[in-house]
């Protein structure tokens, strides 16, 4: 490189290329008009100076206006959005204050009236684990009481959870006071809106068990029976049938059932339901479902857990339902339903059921919060097989006179009924008494058609003195037990540690 650089200055000293830059000798001073030639020449250079000066400002200001531009294009394209997402949030705020409106119990006890009005007959469904503690009589004495001659059926659901001889007991039991019908409903229906919803639910003739869930039993028997209410009526607008009662007894699949696709929204939690929703299962007969009756909350705690009524989240909450169910089970029953060995209280119990399933946490602890929320989805939900005992003798309530229980009989074809139950009770598959879980049944369950019944008694209020005392020996007991479990994890953390 050095050469060629050397090369490169010879070549040009050759050329008499010179990288002199020649210095400007300025005015000679013998030059006339010497002043003159300065001062042009320092206009000509204050002139250049300006003009660099005047572009110089004109590109600041472009660039000033382009940035304010900017600016304003982008508060524009800000502004929609900022505007959408407030709307959007106002929206949402809305959507969630209208959630929780028809959630209230004001929303759903006007909904539910709304239905008793609306309908001709009316069917209380009631869960066949439990037919009593499922009837409401708020519920049945405004139905009589309401202008129209309106109709009350009970229909029976869940009856493959249920010993058979406890269901025609039951029937012999409630048909003393209104026509009662024996109804298993379907779980499995495909939904409307899939490509399947032409396929129908499994005939009660085919074999049961290759589908269990999707079998329905009852439903030609209700239908000749509504259709012949129907024709018998002197009008030719359609028989409004409203389907009612208390949360998860089979209302919607009922209605489902009928339809014989998922015409209703079903689920294990309760409430789903939230309004009146009318479904056409014919041309003279029309079926309104209704959210759940609501639980009064003067109920003893020992009917609302037996129900599922009023189970709040938390832990503790959880584990007093469990505690006060375990209470009216036959506790040889419950281990040998859920193959646990014998215990001594209800958290003994979920500590062990726990084990058994495996819900364990860290360190190997049993999870009883889990437990006990699985115990009480199988009590509420289709799977767990229970049952009370029908009374001996059926007392009436005051608002059921002889008068009343022959105007509810009268109009129905109850030799079509009697035969259809037999039907059913024989098509469909009960368990065995050694395999159902007995419990003692509380009675029937104070409702809420109105925001004013509402008293300020606290949920159970109802339970008497004893009770209290052993729920507060056995919660003593439980608390003692979680606090030795509690001492005995962190023993075992500590000797791991060291």
């Amino acid at each position: 490189v050095r050469e060629h650089n050397r090369k490169l200055k010879k070549e040009a000293k050759k050329k008499g290329v010179s990288k002199r830059v020649k210095k400007d000798p300025g005015v000679p001073s013998s030059a006339p008009f010497k002043e003159e030639v300065l001062r042009e020449a320092e206009e000509r250079r204050l002139q250049i100076e300006e003009e660099k000066e005047r572009k110089r400002q004109a590109k600041k200001e472009e660039r000033a206006q382009k940035r304010k531009k900017e600016k304003e294009d982008a508060s524009k394209e800000t502004e929609p959005k900022a505007k959408k997402a407030r709307q959007d949030e106002n929206g949402k705020h809305s959507k969630k204050q209208t959630t929780q409106d028809k959630s209230s119990k004001q929303f759903l006890c006007s909904e539910l009236n709304k239905v008793i009005d609306a309908s001709d007959v009316i069917i209380e469904v009631l869960d066949a684990r439990d037919p009593l503690g499922f009837r409401c009589p708020q519920l049945e004495e405004a139905v009589l009481q309401r202008e129209g001659n309106k109709k009350l059926l009970l229909v029976l659901n869940k009856i493959d959870l249920v010993p058979k001889e406890n269901v025609e007991r039951w029937i012999q039991c409630l048909q003393q006071e209104f026509p009662v019908l024996a109804f298993k409903a379907s779980t499995q229906i495909k939904d409307r809106t899939v490509q399947a919803k032409k396929s129908r639910i499994v005939a009660s003739n085919e074999v049961l068990d290759r589908s269990r869930g999707a079998a329905c039993f009852g439903k030609d028997c209700l239908t000749e029976l509504l259709t012949s209410y129907a024709a018998n009526r002197q009008s030719e607008a359609s028989l409004k049938v409203g389907v009612v009662g208390f949360p998860n007894v089979g209302k919607s699949s009922l209605i489902n059932s009928m339809k014989e696709i998922m015409a209703c929204h079903t689920g294990f939690k309760r409430g789903i339901t939230k309004s009146m929703q009318e479904v056409h299962i014919s041309k003279n007969v029309k079926l309104i479902d209704s959210p759940g009756v609501v639980a009064s909350p003067s109920n003893p705690l020992a009917s609302l857990a037996l129900r599922s009524l009023q189970v709040e989240e938390g832990e503790e909450s959880v584990l007093e339902a469990v505690r006060t169910l375990l209470k009216q089970c036959d506790k040889t029953q419950v281990i040998l339903q859920y193959n646990v060995p014998d215990f001594r209280n209800s958290l003994e119990f979920l500590t062990l059921f726990a084990k058994k399933r495996g819900y364990l946490q860290k360190g190997g602890v049993a999870n009883t919060e889990h437990a006990a929320a699985v115990f009480l989805a199988d009590w509420t939900g289709a799977k767990l097989s229970y049952h009370c005992k029908a009374p001996a003798k059926n007392s009436r309530p005051a608002y059921l006179s002889d008068t009343v229980v022959a105007e509810m009989q009268d109009g129905w074809d109850l030799n079509r009924l009697r035969m259809g139950n037999e039907k059913t009770l024989k098509g469909v598959k009960c368990p065995n008494q050694a395999s159902s879980i007995s419990f003692i049944s509380k009675g029937m369950t104070a409702g809420l058609l109105s925001i004013s019944d509402i008293s300020e008694n606290r949920p159970g209020a109802a339970a008497t003195d004893g009770e209290t005392v052993c729920e507060n020996e056995e919660v003593t007991i439980d608390r003692k037990l979680a606090d030795n479990r509690v001492a005995s994890n962190n023993a075992r953390s500590l000797v791991s540690q060291k």
